[in-house]
C-alpha cells in the first residue's frame, strides 16, 4: 500500500473518504427521519457544517484536520448511537444517548489523532 498519494497521506484521505460517508449518512438520516420545517432547518444547519468547519479552522489559525478528525469522529459516532436516526438525540428521555455521543465521540477523536498524524 502506498505510503502517499500525490503526496497526500494515505491516513488523510482516509480521513476524508470517512468524513464524506458519515456526513452522507447522518443528512441521509436527517431526511428520512424528519418531515417539514424541522427536517429543513436540519439539513440547513448540516449542510453548513463542513464549510463552516473550514472556516472557523482558519479564522482561529488551525489546521483544518483537526476539525475535520472531530467532525468524522461526532458523524459516525452520531450514526451508530441513533441507530442512523439522528433525530433519536433531541428526543424525549435522550440525555443517556446524547452523554453516550459525547463520550464515544472524545474517546474516538482522541483515538484517532495519533492515528492521522503517525499513522
Amino acid at each position: 500500500m502506498p505510503e502517499s498519494l500525490n503526496d497526500i497521506p494515505v491516513a488523510v484521505i482516509t480521513l476524508w473518504a470517512l468524513a464524506v460517508a458519515g456526513w452522507s449518512i447522518v443528512a441521509a438520516g436527517l431526511y428520512r427521519g424528519m418531515s417539514g420545517f424541522p427536517r429543513r432547518t436540519a439539513l440547513i444547519a448540516h449542510t453548513l457544517s463542513a464549510p463552516g468547519l473550514v472556516l472557523v479552522s482558519a479564522m482561529l489559525g488551525l489546521g483544518a484536520l483537526y476539525g475535520m478528525i472531530a467532525a468524522t469522529a461526532e458523524w459516525w459516532v452520531l450514526a451508530l448511537i441513533t441507530g442512523f436516526r439522528p433525530e433519536r438525540l433531541v428526543a424525549a428521555g435522550s440525555p443517556p444517548r446524547l452523554a453516550a455521543w459525547s463520550a464515544l465521540t472524545a474517546l474516538a477523536v482522541s483515538g484517532a489523532t495519533p492515528l492521522v498524524f503517525h499513522g
